[in-house]
């Protein structure tokens, strides 16, 4: 069936104005952004075999130029306009969070976090450092390791910390294996930096481990 067909409530662009692009399937998001389907296929079809075939809409949007345009019914500009989108939400959401407000979201850091760490193919360690007032003052990627591990120093972290005249701190790094459970090395450098940090009164807030799609935090565990 045509989308042209469908009754009007249900095709994905009028059903995006009137309840709003949450109320959409990931099939229904995927197929406004291709526009257009194949021969045969509608651009519904085409979303639903993408998805299929990547498996997830993270793997979709995580693939890398020749994985993506390998695709049927995908090429060089459906790429570049795809990694402009992703590109444009990561700045939006580093935008929430850098703008000078209160950070008082949890679940806005932490969907940040994930859309800057989340996918990496190499471990990266790195700090959002707050003012007193837990506004954000600067997000920082510091060390940067294989994909077993990354090497982190503490006085490292406690130069940058004094430079930007930080009062907290929030830990974060990603594991490539996209199992974001802490291991005990994540514990113990947790541990090392909340010493290194209480030596010049900087509060270390949280740590997150950043996996595909969800993340887990230290405090929560009771670990920081």
């Amino acid at each position: 069936m045509k989308i042209t067909d469908m009754p009007l409530e249900d095709r994905p662009r009028e059903k995006l104005l009137q309840r709003g692009a949450q109320a959409l399937t990931n099939v229904e998001l995927l197929a406004i952004f291709l526009r257009t389907g194949t021969r045969g296929k509608t651009a519904l079809d085409l979303a639903q075999d993408l998805l299929r075939e990547f498996g997830d809409l993270r793997s979709l949007l995580g693939a890398d130029q020749v994985q993506f345009c390998q695709a049927k019914g995908l090429g060089d500009a459906k790429y570049v306009q795809l990694q402009a989108c992703v590109e444009m939400s990561r700045r939006y959401l580093r935008e929430c969070l850098e703008r000078g407000d209160v950070l008082s979201s949890p679940e806005d850091t932490r969907n940040f976090l994930m859309s800057e760490l989340s996918g990496r193919a190499y471990e990266v360690f790195a700090c959002l450092f707050l003012d007193n007032k837990h506004r954000v003052i600067k997000f920082e990627e510091l060390f940067y390791g294989t994909i077993d591990g990354a090497s982190v120093y503490p006085r490292e972290v406690v130069r940058r910390a004094l430079q930007h005249n930080a009062a907290a701190l929030i830990l974060a790094h990603n594991h490539p294996s996209g199992i974001a459970e802490p291991s005990q090395a994540d514990i113990a450098i947790t541990r090392r930096l909340k010493e290194a940090m209480s030596l010049i009164d900087v509060r270390v807030l949280d740590h997150l481990v950043i996996g595909d799609g969800y993340s887990v935090s230290l405090a929560e565990r009771g670990l920081v």
